[in-house]
């Protein structure tokens, strides 16, 4: 079983993406050969940063979206292979305009009162209007969609405020909280009002997040079987910044589950653990267009690039084990596969780097640093902590390569909340090395055009009217039928270097007496404790 949200795919704070998963020892890891399955067992994971706010309102990032996904039920649970399952609702019919749920009969919010068709149509409604300011408005509910509940018949009609390719797998994806807590952003922020599998029944910020199974749930994904053994009756979330000592915790069973990005995967491959190995976006380069910034300027833009090594930036990132990256959508179901980033991209160039800040205006100094009108080229590059070893490397990498060309660069490295304030609240960067993962390619909309913060999710003011022009043609357009439009969208984007993807990498998650199947982060339902 595997589902997904996709939005920031922050590495390592599991947002966003899988496209195949598999054991490759026994489940119950190195020590283990007859894989009895255990009851009543807590299950222990690890993620690298804070999630700060659990706002599912709010929250773009990977480790807070992961409680969640304990947390709050969907509509619908999107599969690796594109099939829709049941999730709160038993059935749908859904175009590009607009969609009907049927809800399962029997949902129940976590104080056991009933969640009713109008409270899930509060929950669609809240984020698309954009009053009220949700990152997710774009992203999954468009601007302007409404919704109106019918309790009696169990029915939630949506009506989307602009035609959207995918929006049965957009708004049935989103996180439903109960009616209680749809006006309350304090409480959703500290992860109250739970439709899901699991309640949060304590948070020591920056330590430990504890979450304890519901006994009355039981819907879904599909036909799912809450008495089935091997279910946690606990799950924790352990902070550990410290990849080699995440390591060490899940090769000793102190923990049950661990994303290991750097050279210590090898050892845990060694050790015979269950691994989940999830293809995703690890190297991607946006440049804030903001006015101020130097980015603003394509010409700019294109030097940093050209001054880049980007097949050696890519060995550094990932350890050897990254590959080109073909499209900015990584994560399954990714329906319309395309490979458009070819050719696409700026060329290692040193020499054309500095003769294109030579052309504008940009002249080194006599302390070796480029200036233009008497203010020097000074670049903020935020880098996420999620990245591990291998996202510093990588980042003192760019900073050398941009030293030589006469632009001098300072290095912030950055825990999930900081970034998300970085981003999307005070705009103090110019280059952001923070990966941005996605399933579906309208998905991408939000990000690179409309509002900018902190009215919207565009965080690095692009505007670009190829792009805008192509995703109009293709939101009209159901499913598959707009993928040719989608590719001239993302292209648009490579062509103004707005992003430059150059690096997907293979994510490894390692289970020791667990195993599980991950999408945006670990699946709660697909969780198997062993002996």
């Amino acid at each position: 079983m595997r589902s997904r949200t996709p939005l920031i795919a922050l590495l390592g704070a599991a947002a966003l993406a899988l496209t195949s998963c598999a054991a490759s020892a026994p489940p119950g890891g190195g020590d283990s050969t007859d894989g009895v399955l255990a009851d009543g067992k807590t299950f222990t994971a690890v993620f690298a940063t804070d999630p700060g706010t659990l706002d599912p309102f709010t929250t773009t990032m990977g480790a807070a979206r992961q409680i969640d996904r304990y947390l709050y039920s969907r509509l619908v649970e999107v599969q690796n292979d594109g099939e829709v399952l049941a999730g709160l609702a038993a059935e749908w019919e859904a175009d590009t305009e607009g969609a009907v749920f049927t809800l399962r009969d029997g949902l129940t919010c976590e104080d056991g009162t009933p969640l009713t068709a109008t409270d899930v149509a509060r929950n669609i409604a809240y984020i698309g209007d954009p009053a009220n300011g949700s990152p997710l408005a774009g992203l999954q509910v468009q601007p302007g969609t409404t919704a109106v509940g019918d309790d009696a018949a169990g029915t939630v009609t949506v009506t989307s405020g602009r035609p959207d390719a995918f929006l049965l797998q957009n708004i049935g994806s989103i996180s439903i909280v109960c009616g209680t807590v749809v006006d309350d952003a304090d409480a959703r922020a500290v992860g109250e009002g739970a439709t899901g599998m699991f309640t949060l029944s304590e948070i020591v910020p920056n330590s430990q997040y504890t979450l304890t199974r519901r006994d009355d749930f039981t819907w879904g994904p599909g036909d799912w079987d809450p008495e089935q053994p091997g279910l946690p009756e606990t799950v924790i979330y352990r902070v550990i910044p410290n990849e080699t000592t995440a390591a060490n915790l899940v090769v000793s069973g102190e923990v049950n589950a661990a994303l290991v990005l750097g050279p210590d995967r090898q050892r845990l491959r060694d050790a015979g653990l269950f691994v989940s190995e999830l293809p995703l976006a690890a190297g991607q380069l946006f440049f804030n267009q903001a006015e101020g910034h130097a980015g603003a300027d394509q010409a700019v833009r294109e030097a940093l690039v050209q001054a880049l090594d980007l097949g050696q930036l890519r060995q550094v990132l990932t350890g050897g084990e990254g590959t080109e990256a073909k499209s900015l959508v990584t994560i399954a179901p990714n329906p319309c596969q395309a490979d458009v980033v070819g050719g696409l991209l700026p060329e290692f160039d040193e020499k054309s780097a500095a003769a294109s800040l030579d052309d504008a205006g940009w002249e080194v100094g006599s302390d070796g640093i480029r200036e233009k009108d008497g203010v020097a080229m000074e670049i903020t590059l935020v880098t996420p902590t999620t990245l591990g070893n291998g996202g510093s490397a990588a980042a003192e990498l760019m900073q050398a390569s941009w030293k030589k060309l006469g632009v001098a660069a300072t290095i912030k490295t950055l825990d999930g909340p900081s970034v998300s304030e970085t981003l999307f609240a005070t705009g103090d960067w110019d280059v952001s090395a923070v990966p941005l993962g996605v399933s579906l390619p309208s998905m991408l909309v939000p990000f690179y055009s409309g509002p900018t913060p902190p009215e919207g999710t565009n965080f690095a003011s692009v505007t670009d009217e190829a792009y805008a022009t192509a995703v109009t043609a293709a939101s009209s357009k159901p499913g598959t039928e707009g993928c040719a439009d989608w590719e001239d969208a993302e292209k648009a984007l490579f062509t103004s270097v707005s992003v430059v993807p150059y690096a997907n990498n293979v994510l490894t998650t390692f289970g020791h007496k667990a195993t599980f199947t991950e999408g945006d982060g670990i699946d709660p339902a697909s969780i198997r404790m062993y002996e």
